[in-house]
């Protein structure tokens, strides 16, 4: 079975658990693709990432979901390694970097403070084949 929709198939399975939220829809595509749908184009807060991928594939797939001022918090690895994360690129696909911070484990807080520029996120796999940084 496909990665992508094990992990899909595992989150539809904990929306069922006593407590899971009943507004939440899981979306089997690729971030890439439904990035540009305009039902989910700049409608969120907050979009949160683990083991999705480098940073600057996270960066550039989430961007077009955000709202201005909605947040991108990313899971880090344990060890702190400062050049993860390019603050001069991020800028330019509109992220204000907040820093790294720990609440047991690491986080990355990255602020949507610009439109995303129109050509991201670029084409299903090109951010992973070409990273921005």
């Amino acid at each position: 079975m496909d990665s992508m929709v094990k992990r899909m198939n595992f989150l539809r399975e904990v929306l069922t658990w006593p407590g899971a939220p009943d507004d939440v829809e899981v979306i089997t595509a690729r971030a890439e693709s439904v990035a540009r749908d305009p039902a989910l184009e700049v409608s969120f807060n907050l979009v949160t990432a683990r083991s999705f991928g480098p940073p600057a594939v996270v960066a550039e797939c989430a961007t077009r979901f955000l709202c201005l001022g909605g947040a991108l918090v990313v899971s880090e690895p344990p060890e702190d390694d400062h050049q993860r994360w390019e603050s001069n690129v991020l800028e330019t696909i509109g992220f204000e970097d907040q820093g790294r911070v720990r609440h047991g484990a690491a986080y990355r807080v990255l602020i949507k403070v610009a439109p995303t520029p129109e050509e991201l996120p670029r084409d299903v796999g090109v951010p992973g084949k070409r990273p921005l940084f």
